[in-house]
This record gives structure tokens, C-alpha cells and sequence, in this order.
């Protein structure tokens, strides 16, 4: 991001600390103090904790749309293979930067209405991605789930939640992770393994 320097460290302090003691037990001057910065410094750059917050979550949900649309964009037009696509935007994206993804996904709730709904809508338009391509393998006679916006909400959960225990340097990597991940979400839509049709 092209932030002030400044912002940045703020920015960065900030997504440690709250990834640490959570939104609620985090103040304005825990983070000054962590980025060596006065109180008033934060509030020249973000009107609020709150503001702070929705920064936050609002850039993470960004980059993951913008991941996994070029996964989609990059990746052959059958749906097997949109689908490892987007596994793999999903959990490299979750296993990258652990602190952001983990606030993420546990400090929702922490936002104020009508910021928690920006967010909500762009969590959804991801969702949707899983669901086309989950339903195109239906239509296509490779996948045979019973219900493909459920079972769209099973990997996406699945993928997220890497961000809560995957830690580099432990059993697997990043990339064994996704080959594994991928495995995964294939038998959760039913896939057949028959021939994968080629544009």
C-alpha cells in the first residue's frame, strides 16, 4: 500500500497488538506505544480504533478478492481446476500473513454495523466464486455434492481457518498444505476424477 510511512507503522503495530489481545482489550495507546508514536499521531491518520479496525479487515478482504479473481482469470476454464485455483488463492492468502487473516475472521463482530456490512458484502462476493465454480462441476457432471452453496461454505471455511493454527517451519509448507487442501475440497464436491473437459 502506498501509506505515509508513518500510517504504515501504525498500521502494522496495530494488526500485531490486536492479533495478540484482541480488538477489545487493545487501546489506542497500546498501539502508540508499540509504534513509538504519540496517541494524537494515530488519530492524524485514522479518525478511530474502529476506523482502524475496519482499515484492517476492509484491505484483507481486498487482497483475497483480488488473489483469488486473478486465480480464477489464470487458471483453465474447467471447473476442477478453478476450483484447485481458488483453494490455493485461499489458503496461500491465510497461510501468508497469519495476524491479518486471524483478525479477520474473529474480529467481525468487533465492527460497527454499517462497516461490518462492506465487509459482509465483500465476504460474500468471494463466496459466490466457490459457489459458480462448485455449481459448474455440478452442470458438468463432475462434481455431485447435494448442495453446492453448502458445501461452497465448507471449504471456504476450511481454507480460512489455516489462519488460526498454520504456523511456518512446522510439519508442512505452505504449498504441501494446498496440494493436501486441494485433495480435500475435491472430495468434498464429489468429484468423479473422470476426464477433465478442456476448453
Amino acid at each position: 500500500m502506498d501509506d505515509d510511512p508513518t500510517a504504515a507503522r501504525i498500521l502494522e503495530t496495530a494488526i500485531e497488538v490486536i492479533a495478540t489481545r484482541g480488538y477489545h482489550g487493545t487501546s489506542v495507546r497500546d498501539i502508540a506505544q508499540a509504534a513509538s508514536v504519540s496517541a494524537g499521531s494515530i488519530y492524524n491518520h485514522f479518525e478511530s480504533k474502529q476506523g482502524l479496525l475496519e482499515v484492517i479487515i476492509n484491505r484483507g478482504m481486498d487482497g483475497l478478492l483480488t488473489v483469488s479473481e486473478q486465480a480464477l482469470y489464470d487458471a483453465p476454464a474447467d471447473p476442477v481446476s478453478r476450483l484447485d485455483a481458488l483453494v490455493a488463492a485461499h489458503v496461500r492468502a491465510h497461510t501468508g500473513y497469519g495476524p491479518w487473516s486471524y483478525i479477520g475472521n474473529t474480529e467481525l463482530r468487533s465492527l460497527e454495523p454499517a462497516r461490518l456490512a462492506v465487509v459482509v458484502a465483500k465476504r460474500d462476493t468471494q463466496q459466490r466464486m466457490f459457489e459458480r465454480v462448485i455449481a459448474d462441476g455440478l452442470k458438468n457432471g463432475l462434481f455431485v455434492t447435494p448442495d453446492p452453496a453448502v458445501t461452497a461454505k465448507y471449504v471456504v471455511t476450511a481454507c480460512t481457518s489455516v489462519a488460526s493454527w498454520f504456523r511456518a517451519g512446522g510439519r508442512l509448507d505452505a504449498d504441501e498444505l494446498i496440494v493436501q487442501y486441494q485433495v480435500i475440497s475435491r472430495n468434498a464436491v464429489g468429484y468423479r476424477g473422470g476426464q477433465v473437459e478442456q476448453p
